[in-house]
Order: structure tokens, then sequence, then C-alpha cells
């Protein structure tokens, strides 16, 4: 293993991961802080968001933990962390209705989300093979075709990040738009729904790019030694 130029690149993007990290906790706990003018707890919004759109069926779920909020798409139930499910602020109100915005999106199908939860099995086994095929074929560089399986395995796993990324902004975009439609928050108080969504989807953008450019530096890598040859 060497230092690549690519890594220059790699190390900044960590860094940017690293801060949209801070920055979502941050945004979070500063938004958690202002109660919202509806007086809804996460709970009682994603309840009252399902419901507007058909999906009596969904349960709405305590989880432990801090920022823990999903869409479980097999078992069709929202999980909101304990912060989330019981406190009444704009924080809580934008992430409960943001993973209700996953869970509209399953019900009507969205495209991005069908091939997310499509690629998701070969990409579970993919992404744990990837790692052990590059390591090795860094070490045995008289075999190359390790080093490109890898590639490809690699590949499939930045794909899937990157279909994640729409995925997370629709969910957003659709969370802001029912909140205002039926009446959740202000005028005033979309502001701070913004920043509190903003921010998360940054995590993933970060994220995305970190994987971007490894998977180019890889392929970088990769070409040299077949030049060379």
């Amino acid at each position: 293993m060497f230092f690549h130029p690519m890594d220059f690149l790699i190390i900044i993007a960590f860094g940017l991961s690293l801060w949209a990290s801070f920055r979502v906790r941050g945004t979070f706990n500063k938004w958690s802080q202002v109660p919202i003018y509806s007086g809804m707890t996460g709970a009682q919004a994603s309840r009252r968001m399902l419901d507007a759109n058909g999906l009596y069926d969904v349960p709405v779920e305590a989880v432990p933990g801090t920022l823990s909020d999903h869409y479980d798409p097999i078992a069709r139930v929202v999980r909101l962390s304990e912060p989330v499910y019981y406190e009444s602020s704009i924080s809580a109100v934008a992430v409960a209705c943001h993973e209700v915005g996953h869970a509209i999106q399953h019900q009507v199908h969205y495209p991005m989300l069908v091939a997310r939860h499509r690629m998701f099995p070969v990409v579970n086994f993919a992404s744990g093979v990837a790692p052990l095929l590059i390591l090795a074929g860094f070490f045995f560089q008289q075999i190359p075709w390790l080093l490109g399986l890898g590639i490809i395995f690699f590949a499939a796993a930045v794909a899937f990040q990157l279909v994640t990324l729409p995925v997370e902004f629709n969910a957003s975009s659709r969370a802001r738009d029912l909140m205002i439609a039926e009446g959740f928050i202000s005028n005033e108080e979309e502001r701070g729904v913004a920043k509190v969504l903003n921010a998360a989807a940054l995590t993933y953008v970060a994220a995305a790019l970190i994987s971007v450019l490894e998977l180019l530096k890889y392929i970088m890598i990769f070409n040299g030694r077949n030049s060379d040859d």
C-alpha cells in the first residue's frame, strides 16, 4: 500500500464527512430546543402524516438511541429514536416526517427506492467481499484480476450509495411539502425544518463522495498497472 495522489482528496472528503456529522448533531440539538407551534410530538406528527396518506397499517415505534430513526421497509414500520418520538420540537417533527416520507415512497413505488431495495442483497454481499479482494489485489500483484474483481464489487457498493442520495432528498422534499399542506408547521418554522433536513442529507453526500473518490483511486491504480504491463 502506498500514498496515492487521490488520497489528498479523500482526506479532504473525510474532513467534510466529520464536519457533516458534527453539523447534523449540532443542528438537531439546536432546533430540538425550539418548540413547534402545533404542539405535536414526533410520534403524533408521523402518525397523522401516515394516516393522511392512507398508511393506517404502518405503526410508529420508539427505539433507543439518538438519531437512530429509520423506516423499515420489510416490517413496514416507522421507528423513531426516543428524543424524536416523545419531544415536541422542530427537530423532532422534521425527522419524524422525513421517515414517513420513506414510507410514502414505499407506498407509491418510488423508482429509486425500488432500485435501492433490489440492489440491497447484491450490495450487502459485495460490500463485504470488495475490501478483501482489493487488499488481496495489492498484496498479490501477480494476480491482476483480484484487484479488478474487487473494483467491480466496490463499484456496486458505490452505486448503492449514489442511488441513496435521491431517495433521501425526495423523502425530505415530501416531508416538507406535506408538513406545510397539513399545517404541521408555520411559514416561519419551515426554515428550521429545512436546516435540520439539509444537515442530515449532507452526511449522505459526504459518504458518497468518499466512496466515489476511493473507487476512482482503485481504478487509476488498476489502469496504471495494466499500462506498465
